[in-house]
């Protein structure tokens, strides 16, 4: 099993936002976490990147148990994470902020390498390397979020909302682009409100209400699903 979390409990002060989760990740899947806000998506992906601190419970990734481990321990195992809001530092260019995602890696041959892979998934950054990012759209600090995360060399990226607030012209760039770092290789965990667009992309998914998991599928069955689709898809699939 490539990431498997059992019976993770996580707590902010005594509210548990966690109540006991299990769910797994196979080496080269996309795999969706689905469910409403405050089901504890966030907080999943927070935890398998050390971000937030597991009251009980394993997140055991690629042999190596994470949950004692710190943060920058943790992407340098080969786990990276694009926060919701993406978070690009503003004052800096896309290239200073590229940099920045390699500092778990002192190859200079393979940062560079790295660097223009990105490049050439996202020719728009390429163009921009000497803007700030704080001047970019929302959809170029999206790509740019995605960019440093990819710098670490990961082999699970985990993203948190990458369609939060975008037209959907650059939802549907962003999702192929996915795919095609998927396809290179790369394992994905997506955390996404637009379900329907998880689930196409996905292989697997799951269903988290209230810090519980509720439903376990394939993203094929998920999506047929009545129960989901009255959920988390506006009703009888369109």
């Amino acid at each position: 099993m490539f990431l498997e979390i059992k019976d993770l409990h996580v707590k902010y002060g005594n509210v548990e936002a966690l109540h006991g989760i299990n769910l797994h990740v196979n080496e080269g899947e996309i795999v969706s976490v689905l469910g409403a806000n405050g089901a504890g998506k966030s907080t999943t992906l927070m935890s398998i990147s050390g971000l937030v601190k597991a009251s009980g419970g394993s997140i055991v990734f690629d042999g190596m148990e994470l949950s004692k481990m710190p943060a920058h321990k943790i992407v340098a195992a080969g786990v990276a994470q694009v926060p919701e809001g993406r978070r690009v530092f503003g004052t800096l260019t896309v290239h200073e902020n590229l940099k920045l995602g390699s500092f778990t890696n002192r190859d200079l041959a393979h940062i560079k390498q790295t660097e223009e892979w990105i490049y050439q998934l996202f020719p728009v950054l390429a163009q921009r390397r000497s803007q700030l990012a704080g001047t970019l759209s929302g959809g170029e600090q999206q790509m740019l979020a995605i960019g440093r995360a990819l710098m670490a060399k990961p082999r699970i990226l985990l993203l948190d909302e990458p369609s939060l607030g975008l037209a959907p012209i650059l939802v549907k760039a962003i999702f192929k682009t996915l795919q095609e770092i998927n396809q290179s290789g790369l394992t994905v965990v997506l955390v996404e409100q637009n379900a329907r667009a998880a689930l196409r992309l996905a292989h697997r998914g799951y269903v988290l209400e209230v810090g519980r998991v509720v439903l376990e599928d394939s993203a094929e069955n998920l999506l047929a699903n009545p129960d989901v689709q009255n959920a988390y898809l506006g009703g009888g699939g369109h």
